[in-house]
């Protein structure tokens, strides 16, 4: 996986093979599937190379339809659904050996003003005060290794989490889940760059969220996890390679899916995206 800011803008700058068609390469890993992330990010930068220049996307709805080979590039099929005076919408079909893996629906808008309002971000500690996740990984030398592996493009801080540790037996209130998240380095101006690093980031802690009350994270043996569907709302100009609080809870977790909702705040309190999530969460059965 990309190890750099700059790793990961190459990994989302894509080849144009004809029109409304292009190329995704893959990060070297060792993962067994490919990072729904990565393959989001990818579909949403396909899309927008063919959205009209004045435009920038404000959301995407998506779902993965079947686990991407990440020895083989992907490939991005964009249908230009409509193009209107305020709004254009484009879909897109990611294939790998001849079937689609993932679908996409994009939204574009042309900056509007209008009302305003939003929810306080969290009370919570701020970056240089959380807890680096490496550290929480201390006593599973095998995990941290393969979290610093394939994941240390970023920057992730353990803010809050509650249920705390030990309590999940007995907790009653909401699961709450907050990082603190950043792109390591610096990124390009350019706000689709942002967005698409926004992107990649949002898929990987959320489906976590759902196992907090559970006592389990998405990779233990006790569990099959894999994302279903994907949605963000983009609502304001950010940088991915700034501090980002993204704030998660769990209201519900029933026949084998689990969903989650994430909100993502600048340091000072702007609330710049929103991310849904459902995923399998199926208990394995040990013999």
């Amino acid at each position: 996986m990309p190890s750099s800011a700059a790793e990961l803008v190459e990994l989302l700058d894509l080849e144009t093979i004809d029109l409304n068609l292009f190329r995704g390469k893959q990060p070297d890993t060792q993962m067994q599937r490919t990072f729904g992330g990565q393959v989001a990010a990818q579909a949403l930068v396909a899309a927008a190379r063919t959205a009209p220049e004045e435009t920038e996307v404000h959301s995407l709805h998506s779902y993965f339809l079947r686990p991407g080979d990440p020895t083989v590039p992907l490939v991005y099929d964009v249908e230009r659904v409509r193009d209107g005076r305020s709004f254009a919408t484009r879909r897109v079909l990611a294939r790998q050996h001849g079937r689609p893996i993932f679908g996409l629906t994009a939204s574009f808008q042309i900056e509007e003003e209008g009302w305003e309002h939003q929810d306080v971000i969290p009370d919570v500690p701020g970056p240089e005060d959380s807890f680096d996740v490496t550290e929480w990984m201390a006593n599973d030398p095998q995990r941290r290794d393969e979290w610093l592996r394939e994941w240390s493009v970023m920057d992730l801080r353990l803010a809050r989490r509650e249920p705390a540790r030990g309590e999940e037996d007995t907790f009653t209130g909401p699961t709450a889940v907050d990082y603190w998240i950043r792109i390591k380095g610096g990124l390009p101006d350019e706000p689709l760059v942002h967005q698409a690093a926004l992107t990649y980031l949002s898929d990987l802690t959320l489906l976590g969220a759902t196992l907090v009350k559970h006592q389990v994270h998405p990779g233990h043996r006790r569990v099959q996890a894999a994302s279903l569907d994907h949605a963000i709302w983009f609502h304001r100009d950010f940088r991915a390679d700034d501090w980002l609080l993204y704030s998660q809870t769990s209201p519900i977790a029933t026949g084998a899916r689990g969903l989650a909702f994430g909100h993502l705040f600048t340091v000072d309190g702007r609330m710049v995206a929103t991310v849904a999530q459902e995923g399998l969460i199926r208990p394995r059965h040990q013999d």
